[in-house]
């Protein structure tokens, strides 16, 4: 699980336990994952995939809400989500879901690929 996998999934937990909004959750749980790292800390590429899947209602016991003004991150992760759907095996093989998701003209993942199939292989995107 990467780092921004674990931010996620912390994040997750952190609003089930605590009832904080998923913006408040994810700047806890980056900066107890990158201690040392601000710049980690405020990254905008997973943090906005997160909370678009947040906003849209598909992570298990988060209240959709308006989270994020991202259109392209939000985009990335929740085609992403649908790629898994419809092609679970995309789960092992991060680069796989991005080129399905974004196309092959060489841009690389920020990271989001990461929080959506940690939140996959953790079992909390709900349906």
């Amino acid at each position: 699980m990467s780092k921004y996998g674990k931010c996620a999934v912390k994040a997750v937990g952190r609003i089930r336990t605590t009832a904080d909004d998923p913006r408040t959750a994810w700047a806890h749980a980056a900066r107890d994952v990158f201690v040392d790292s601000p710049s980690s800390q405020n990254k905008g590429c997973p943090r906005d995939a997160f909370l678009a899947l947040c906003q849209e209602g598909m992570v298990g016991g988060v209240r959709a809400g308006a989270y994020t003004r991202s259109v392209l991150n939000r985009k990335y992760a929740i085609d992403a989500v649908m790629m898994l759907r419809q092609n679970p095996s995309f789960g092992d093989n991060e680069n796989a879901l991005w080129r399905a998701v974004q196309g092959n003209d060489g841009k690389a993942h920020n990271a989001q690929m990461d929080v959506v199939i940690t939140l996959w292989k953790e079992g909390l995107i709900s349906f």
